[in-house]
């Protein structure tokens, strides 16, 4: 066993999502949300560096050492994987690990509404899963995929950076590429892909422009595209797809975007208040024809309009699922009026509301 998996049992048995090893300071665990120092000294610089590259593969060595940064998966046997990140910091080596469940959580034990579910039989198109760092959005995607993969009869591919969820082949087959291991690049993988018959793309994040238009493309040309980006909102996420291309082909790819999108799923974790857990809020848009024509004339701030008068087709926008979340007593109105769009709407609920500074 190595010395460092006593770290990952704390950390389990606690049931935090990470881990904390900084160079110089006590380890630390992060508890729904909150940052909490483990009992134990602090670790010096040597001492922690040998200790990490006990679980690290050579190949990751080398990179580390090369570039300062490294991603990776470890896994525990009959416990969980880890997403690990080392990097370089002032005082020496750090190193962060997110849990990764063994057991992926069906859309139904997430509370997701019957529409996310839908979204795993979709024929073709791209769905986008959204939202900050360390908002569920992978277990979001998992969620999804294992649906597909006991719904559908066909070809899963997903390409990660590392990867996260592990997935048995059910009634489809299952093949997990990981960036820097099995593949140079997300494009890289994605132009392969292409050509080994996949019914289902899972592409672990959005980074480029080549990824970006490869993946839309896919979308377009009769693929199921699930994929993730770090925006804030639907109508965020369609402007930044199409920022990343040059302007003389924005109007190109903004038509190419509205025939081939089909959801984006914006969401957002909060602390319970009312039990021990978090819960999530959920932005949900639905490609309707409405919606097409306002990414094809470059109307996207009209989106929330269409995300009001479409609940029918299960949308919702993200301040109404807070509203919701608040109004049931699962979360605290500070950090509903932190987390919300439209911060006027929440302010009557504060004791104290605080005074913008933006708008002093």
């Amino acid at each position: 066993m190595a010395k460092i998996d006593a770290f990952f049992k704390i950390m389990h048995e606690q049931e935090a999502s990470d881990l904390h090893l900084i160079a110089g300071q006590q380890p630390v665990i992060r508890i729904r949300g909150d940052m909490e120092r483990i009992k134990y000294h602090s670790l010096e610089n040597d001492e922690l560096r040998a200790m990490l590259y006990e679980i690290t593969p050579e190949h990751k060595i080398k990179q580390f050492e090369e570039t300062g940064d490294v991603d990776f998966a470890y896994e525990i046997p009959n416990l969980a994987r880890y997403r690990a990140n080392f990097f370089q910091q002032k005082y020496g080596v750090g190193a962060v690990f997110r849990e990764i469940p063994s057991k992926i959580l069906t859309c139904e034990a997430l509370g997701f509404p019957p529409v996310i579910t839908k979204l795993a039989t979709l024929p073709r198109g791209l769905v986008l899963v959204t939202g900050p760092t360390g908002s569920g959005k992978s277990t979001t995607l998992a969620a999804i995929v294992d649906e597909a993969n006991r719904m559908r009869k066909d070809h899963i591919i997903t390409i990660e950076d590392p990867i996260e969820f592990v997935h048995e082949s059910k009634n489809c087959i299952v093949n997990h590429r990981e960036v820097g291991l099995h593949t140079k690049s997300f494009s890289a993988a994605l132009r392969g892909a292409l050509r080994e018959d996949p019914d289902v793309i899972l592409l672990g994040e959005m980074r480029d422009l080549e990824t970006i238009s490869l993946a839309v493309e896919a979308a377009s040309t009769g693929h199921l595209v699930f994929a993730t980006l770090h925006t804030t909102s639907a109508p965020k996420t369609i402007d930044r797809i199409i920022e990343v291309f040059p302007a003389n082909e924005q109007m190109q790819i903004r038509s190419t975007l509205a025939d081939g999108i089909r959801a984006i799923i914006g969401q957002v974790l909060f602390k319970r208040i009312d039990k021990q857990g978090r819960c999530v809020a959920l932005e949900i848009l639905i490609a309707t024809p409405a919606a097409r024509n306002l990414i094809r004339e470059s109307k996207t701030f009209q989106i929330p309009s269409v995300m009001q008068t479409g609940k029918k087709y299960g949308m919702q926008l993200l301040d109404d699922s807070i509203m919701n979340l608040l109004n049931k007593g699962w979360i605290s109105s500070d950090e509903a009026y932190t987390k919300s769009n439209d911060k006027t709407r929440f302010r009557p609920f504060l004791k104290k509301p605080p005074t913008d500074f933006t708008e002093v």
